[in-house]
């Protein structure tokens, strides 16, 4: 059933890197010699299933991505590197309006999150073809607090029901082009696709992922990324279950 899908990946690098403090495009910083976004798009490159993959870039840095990331790491699966807009909602738009025509499941993910895992992928696209809607993601380790604007503790929820939501964010096509264009007439903006499909009135699942998954955000995640890039058995997890889905 999978081989008979369509599957695009959006992958969304337009982002500012306010928090990185870096000159550059922290989708550009190098861990072991290879760019954050390199290392995110080899693995949806190495997965199957994927068929095409868009990548969401500044306009300004469209060109040094085609040349830099895409042609020098041999990436055949990029079909485009598309324009991002002011907002991550409106670049992963721009991607979406961009995809191949025959595309029937999505996955939308973040530049900076190079750790994701071959399995979380095929898991993402069994769980459209199962549920039509899925967001990878975790449960939280911490107890939340809910807090008023005096930072007065209003409420700690029940952890155990406290997911957070990583990405990919995989979705029919349908649905998630359907919850961004009444997103757009509403004028409403969402902290992650999922929340666009949610308001459109459909269910999405969630389905488990990894805590490896981190998004590289700030200098103190870069540390993180080295240790998990320096951990063989880390490799050796992924090769294994790549050779096994092949």
């Amino acid at each position: 059933m999978l081989d008979k899908k369509f599957v695009s990946v959006i992958i969304a690098a337009a982002g500012m890197s306010n928090r990185m403090g870096s000159k550059i495009n922290k989708q550009f910083i190098s861990i072991d010699n290879k760019p954050i976004l390199a290392h995110t798009i080899e693995k949806f490159e190495a997965c199957n299933y994927v068929d095409e993959i868009i990548v969401v870039a500044k306009d300004e840095e469209i060109e040094y991505c085609k040349r830099e990331i895409v042609k020098k790491y041999g990436f055949n699966k990029v079909s485009k590197v598309v324009r991002g807009g002011k907002t991550r909602q409106d670049s992963a738009y721009n991607g979406l309006l961009a995809l191949d025509e025959k595309a029937d499941i999505v996955l939308i993910h973040d530049g900076a999150r190079p750790f994701v895992k071959n399995e979380n992928i095929v898991d993402g696209i069994k769980g459209v073809l199962k549920y039509d809607a899925c967001v990878i993601g975790v449960p939280v380790k911490d107890t939340i607090k809910v807090v008023d604007s005096d930072n007065d503790v209003d409420k700690t929820p029940n952890r155990d029901k406290i997911w957070a939501a990583q990405t990919p964010q995989c979705f029919k096509h349908t649905i998630i082009m359907e919850a961004y264009e009444k997103a757009i007439k509403d004028g409403f903006v969402g902290t992650d696709d999922s929340m666009l499909v949610e308001r459109a009135g459909y269910e999405v699942k969630m389905v488990m992922g990894s805590y490896e998954n981190i998004k590289i955000t700030t200098p103190e995640d870069l540390i993180v990324a080295e240790s998990l890039l320096k951990d063989k058995d880390y490799f050796f997890r992924q090769r294994k279950y790549i050779f096994q889905t092949r």
